[in-house]
């Protein structure tokens, strides 16, 4: 559909103020239009995977090894630990962890690879008393 609309809606762009992406109002200009035929609008997937090829890897592993680490049960091993060493204090869980995935999400722009952590960190909060939202915010917020 949006390739449809490269042949019917005009071409343009503002001009911005300068080192932001913040335009300027009344500089809308008309520029040339670069209509998607159908061999762009086929290579369009193939282009966007090819581009995610490195976060897909990266969720592909991290998926493999907490399928072979839940199969041998270390899992919930290592869950019961540390909901066992934590015991009365599972509120300091959240700023370290959320800590951690600051750093990540600060010295490499980790997002997209958040996606793993979820299926292991949601049973340690539920563990620990809190609900799935909370792993989830933790995870969101703290990337973010």
């Amino acid at each position: 559909v949006v390739a449809v609309f490269t042949w019917i809606v005009p071409a343009g762009q503002y001009d911005y103020v300068e080192g932001t992406k913040q335009p300027i109002p009344g500089t809308y200009k008309v520029v040339e239009s670069n209509p998607q035929a159908l061999w762009e609008i086929i290579n369009a997937p193939i282009n966007g995977f090819y581009e995610a090829k490195d976060i897909a890897l990266f969720v592909l592993v991290i998926g493999g090894f907490l399928g072979v680490v839940m199969k041998t049960g270390a899992i919930d091993a290592g869950i019961a630990q540390v909901i066992k060493k934590l015991k009365g204090r599972e509120k300091i869980m959240i700023p370290i962890l959320m800590m951690i995935f600051a750093a990540g999400g600060t010295s490499f722009g980790m997002s997209e690879e958040t996606i793993a952590f979820y299926p292991l960190l949601i049973p340690v909060f539920i563990g620990a008393g809190y609900d799935a939202m909370t792993a989830v915010g933790v995870v969101m917020l703290g990337a973010g």
